[in-house]
């Protein structure tokens, strides 16, 4: 639109020199006529040119006119609605700016969170493996959770940590099974062969680490075998916990002849769900027993009952035969009273029909036996 109005601008200015030179070309035409023609009616005649000039003129600036500013006009709907729709557009990328940086906040926060959970699980790993490096702190961390998978499955009394056996020896722990004979069970971790069986780089490195690791299970079995396995005080087999659930599929998987041997040993190795396992078995047991002490005591107290209840049934019975005998008794007494009413009306009748006589003395009536 603004390419319009300047386009119209020199278009006017074209148009006015125009009419310019029309008048000095008119002007010319009149000096160079001859004199004799007079020069009032080349006067007059250019004057009605110049009047004429004048008014088309002054219409074309009118419509000029009235064109530039319905151009204006036009201009400026069209610049309000290109700035309403800027104006649209930029509220809504700002909207959408802002929600993206808020949800890029929010991510950021989560990733924060992450990174610190992060940071934590790895002081927490490198706690864990500077304690698991040690002996003695692997034993307590074994005991700790054996301990715990044994709290979480059984009542306190089906179990004792450290219990003294008759040979002064103190597995782990016992499980009391119903018999009351305890179940030994003692926690090993033998980390360090593993690791080292796992490490190792030559096959003459992995052989000697097997060796080690046969050497060092081998030893745990043969001890808790030997110290936990009392004839007739004991159960017949005891547990030895791995608490790893790798470990024991490393061991399971590439030492067979080590379950082989616990098993001739009557030693079962087993991992933290095994342990659960066998936890659940035990307490099913001990549930199970319970209910037959509940079925026992159920059926006595049954037995108990149905005595009760024949006692009641003789005791109803006699009663019945006294309702039976005070029912009897009554209805001779109804009989009783039935005759001693009817020798009352007959008597009535009889004082009744002396007194109708009129001064004649009364029958005298004999009275039957029995009436």
């Amino acid at each position: 639109m603004t390419d319009t109005v300047l386009t119209l601008v020199p278009t006017f200015g074209l148009i006015v020199l125009a009419l310019a030179g029309l008048a000095a070309l008119g002007l010319a035409w009149w000096r160079a006529r001859s004199p004799a023609e007079g020069k009032s009616a080349v006067i007059s005649e250019l004057m009605q040119a110049q009047y004429d000039s004048a008014t088309r003129l002054e219409a074309m600036i009118r419509m000029l006119a009235e064109r530039q500013s319905q151009v204006q006009h036009a201009v400026n709907e069209r610049l309000d609605t290109v700035t309403h729709r800027v104006g649209d557009s930029l509220q809504k990328t700002t909207q959408h700016t802002a929600e993206n940086l808020q949800k890029l906040h929010e991510r950021l926060a989560v990733i924060d969170n992450a990174q610190k959970n992060i940071t934590a699980l790895a002081t927490e790993v490198t706690s864990l493996q500077g304690v698991l490096a040690n002996k003695q702190s692997r034993g307590a961390f074994g005991q700790l959770r054996m301990e715990a998978i044994i709290q979480d499955g059984l009542p306190k009394g089906a179990y004792e940590f450290q219990h003294t056996l008759s040979n002064r020896t103190r597995p782990d722990c016992c499980v009391f099974l119903p018999d009351k004979r305890p179940m030994a069970i003692d926690a090993k971790f033998p980390l360090e062969a593993v690791t080292a069986h796992r490490d190792a780089k030559s096959e003459e490195e992995r052989r000697a680490a097997a060796q080690r690791l046969r050497a060092d299970i081998g030893k745990h079995i043969a001890d808790i075998g030997t110290k936990y396995l009392i004839p007739g005080e004991t159960y017949e087999v005891a547990l030895m916990f791995v608490p790893s659930e790798s470990v024991y599929a490393e061991l399971y998987e590439g030492f067979d002849d080590l379950f082989q041997r616990a098993y001739r040993a009557r030693v079962v190795i087993v991992s933290p769900s095994l342990l659960s396992l066998a936890i659940q078995m035990v307490q099913q047991i001990q549930k199970d027993i319970r209910m037959r002490e509940a079925a026992d005591q159920i059926r006595d107290e049954v037995v108990r009952l149905v005595k009760d209840v024949s006692l009641l049934g003789e005791r109803v019975r006699k009663l019945q035969n006294h309702f039976n005998q005070a029912s009897e008794d009554i209805r001779q007494a109804i009989v009783s009273i039935g005759k001693i009413e009817a020798h009352g009306d007959r008597i009535q009748e009889v004082e009744l029909r002396a007194e109708a006589a009129d001064g004649i003395a009364p029958p005298t009536l004999k009275l039957q036996a029995g009436e």
